[in-house]
């Protein structure tokens, strides 16, 4: 997909999902649209690790208040949240494959990297249009009328 197929996806899911009114923080505002934009522009990485910040954003927003302490992890929140268990699972697969680029366990074992880079590529734009729709399904989750 080319960027205007790209940002044509975007509001393609922006008519599909939002059917109301929503109320968040202007956190997950920019984050989100800094995840859009990264998406559109090729930087595949960057817009999952914002859309994984958006959403852990709005979820500290939305849900701080019932959560026993102070810092829970994404985890935490994502099973203490309302969303339908389909969505959670997705969030965990989301998460998960953040944590293998953000906690790189060993930094030699390179070897997909050197050689299938397409593969890592077509796979992490697949990650990244994926990640995008499940932060505009999370941050449009409670509509008003």
């Amino acid at each position: 997909m080319n960027e205007d197929e790209k940002w044509n996806y975007i509001n393609s899911l922006d008519e599909e999902l939002l059917r109301g009114s929503v109320f968040t923080s202007e956190w997950s505002v920019f984050l989100a649209r800094d995840a859009e934009t990264a998406y559109c522009k090729g930087a595949n990485l960057a817009a999952i690790l914002a859309a994984i910040a958006a959403i852990e954003t709005w979820l500290r927003w939305g849900y701080s208040s019932s959560f026993p302490k102070k810092y829970p992890t994404l985890f935490e929140m994502i099973e203490e949240s309302d969303f339908p268990d389909d969505l959670k699972n997705e969030l965990h697969m989301l998460r998960k494959y953040r944590n293998k680029w953000v906690h790189v366990d060993n930094p030699d074992d390179d070897e997909t990297l050197v050689s299938k880079p397409e593969y890592v590529e077509s796979e992490m734009e697949n990650r990244a249009k994926s990640a995008i729709k499940l932060m505009l399904q999370v941050l449009y989750f409670e509509q008003g009328t």
